[in-house]
């Protein structure tokens, strides 16, 4: 993103439009924010740092969504879960690429990026989501 040094959600969309995965690290504590803000909540800092993220995690938790949003009605129904990625930071996510009767905690997974097919409203930028490794 050229230095860009603001740590902001849009900020974080345009790494989204490059398919990087980035998360504002703070340099006095190094926690993790995703989304990033302007002030560290474990610290109190304003110095942060863009680091871009491993795309392997695990799956820690999951839910089938049968009774979707409009946006979301043709994929009914598709996995949504929370994978733990190698460097800690947890993230929700559609878990795609597999049958949701074949999904278990610990299943390792990857970080990856869905094109909007047209059909939905919002969002208009790639959303991520986690497949099979």
């Amino acid at each position: 993103m050229n230095g860009e040094e603001t740590f902001t959600i849009e900020s974080f969309y345009k790494f989204v439009a490059e398919r990087k995965i980035m998360a504002a690290r703070c340099t006095r504590c190094g926690r993790l924010h995703l989304p990033p803000r302007p002030l560290c909540d474990n610290c109190y800092s304003t110095s942060f740092e863009w680091i871009e993220l491993s795309r392997k995690g695990k799956l820690v938790a999951f839910t089938v969504i049968h009774i979707a949003p409009s946006q979301f009605q043709h994929m009914v129904p598709y996995a949504v879960g929370i994978v733990q990625l190698q460097n800690g930071l947890r993230l929700p996510g559609i878990i795609s690429g597999v049958s949701t009767d074949k999904l278990r905690i610990g299943l390792e997974v990857t970080f990856d990026f869905q094109a909007c097919n047209g059909k939905e409203t919002w969002p208009k930028w790639p959303r991520y989501c986690f497949k099979p490794a």
